[in-house]
């Protein structure tokens, strides 16, 4: 690899941390998909696994890392953003029911959450069209 090709690389993984921080914690209601969304294609093309921890956020990047903490128990989950919602006013994120869990939500339905980019890629991340 010559000099100005890891240079770059290098340039390029520094950025990623400052990209998280510029991506600002959103709070809000945080609300968990229904049955009827498994295996139904998410935005990224992927189908929708409910055993994963995947979200819909409306304007963070597909392919952000972000951690999802309940203010209520103070629980926290890691999630990867691959579908696009909610489009229910108030809510600022929908999570998996494996997420669901990990939070301590399942029986609420909908709780506060805050919701803390950690890894911002540049654009969407999305599946090959096939």
């Amino acid at each position: 690899m010559n000099q100005a090709a890891a240079a770059e690389r290098k340039a390029a993984t520094q950025q990623q941390p400052q990209r998280a921080q510029q991506a600002k914690p959103q709070r809000g209601k945080a609300s968990y998909y229904a049955p009827k969304f498994n295996g139904r294609r998410m935005a990224n093309g992927r189908p929708f696994n409910p055993n994963a921890n995947n979200a819909a956020h409306k304007t963070l990047p597909l392919g952000t890392t972000a951690q999802v903490t309940n203010l209520q128990n103070g629980r926290t989950a890691e999630v990867k953003v691959e579908d696009r919602g909610p489009f229910v006013p108030g809510r600022v994120i929908d999570v998996s029911p494996r997420t669901a869990e990990q939070l301590g939500m399942k029986r609420e339905g909908t709780v506060p959450v805050e919701v803390r980019p950690l890894q911002v890629p540049d654009r969407d991340e999305r599946v090959a069209a096939r």
